[in-house]
């Protein structure tokens, strides 16, 4: 019988070792709203959130592992958008989505076709909630300073492993990039291209 005075016969806590610096994984983002909006910037939606110590502005994400030894481990980012020090934490943010889509939509890199600038644009925030990638486990210090896992990057087609990793992700998104209008008015009757859905 459970009972609440006596925690013996309670299963242990689970005590996850950090994942290996450098461990390529890949995972799926949510952001976690903070009601933060400035529709001249484009950030519409609640997803940013503004710090009311420092004023920056970032999107609050979280990232499960998929699949894998750590399938189902949680690790947790933030993607600046604006910093009051002035551009670089905006421009690293602007970095790591341009990956993050590049890796998700199959691009490489150095592609600038078309349909390749197309796919790295997005109609707002709410295209990146829930978007799967493959990213790279980097390690950080959380306020107790012990280690914990962080994601800042991203990794695109040009990368050796990033077939192995990804599993069917550059079939999909070479399947579902759109490669003429009306391909993607065919597949997407709400006039947003498919990889967007």
């Amino acid at each position: 019988m459970t009972t609440w005075n006596d925690f013996n016969s309670a299963e242990d806590q689970n005590n996850f070792d950090v994942i290996p610096k450098g461990t390529l994984v890949k995972v799926r983002m949510t952001i976690r709203p903070g009601g933060y909006d400035d529709a001249s910037q484009g950030w519409t939606g609640g997803y940013a959130t503004q710090s009311m110590t420092t004023g920056s502005v970032y999107l609050n994400c979280e990232f499960v592992v998929l699949d894998g030894p750590y399938a189902k481990r949680k690790m947790w980012s933030l993607i600046g958008l604006h910093s009051p020090k002035g551009p670089e934490w905006a421009n690293m943010g602007r970095a790591f989505v341009k990956g993050i889509l590049n890796s998700s939509r199959g691009l490489h890199p150095q592609d600038n076709s078309p349909q390749a600038q197309q796919a790295r644009r997005i109609q707002g925030f709410a295209d990146l909630d829930g978007i799967e990638f493959v990213a790279k486990v980097e390690m950080d210090k959380d306020q107790n300073g012990d280690d914990k896992n962080v994601i800042r990057t991203a990794i695109t087609p040009d990368h050796k492993d990033y077939a192995a990793v990804s599993g069917n992700t550059v079939q999909a998104a070479a399947s579902t990039q759109p490669a003429s209008s009306s391909q993607a008015s065919a597949s997407a009757p709400t006039g947003r291209p498919s990889w967007a859905q």
